[in-house]
């Protein structure tokens, strides 16, 4: 999906959510030395989403503050994380 297409398909909500993840990802001088690999949004969960090149996820739903998503690729468990120190203190393990 092109990228004006993905935002045009948000709601007004979700377009907050998208706009709070992009303030997160541009705020962090450690999170800009990471490429994005995607954006998107989860219909299931409501999280609007982007996924850095290490794997870890910025999302918020609803306009609610953005947290930080690590998976666990070896048992699919996904964890939550405040800040992206913590995510990445995740990653490591």
């Amino acid at each position: 999906m092109k990228t004006a297409q993905f935002i045009n398909s948000l709601g007004s909500s979700d377009l907050h959510s998208f706009t709070l993840c992009l303030q997160a990802y541009n705020d962090s001088a450690s999170m800009r030395g990471e490429e994005i690999a995607d954006i998107g949004f989860n219909t299931s969960s409501g999280y609007v989403y982007i996924v850095l090149e290490n794997g870890i996820c910025i999302a918020s739903c609803f306009g609610q503050s953005v947290t930080y998503i690590t998976t666990n690729y070896n048992n699919g468990e996904e964890t939550f994380h405040e800040t992206y120190a913590e995510a990445e203190e995740a990653l490591s393990y």
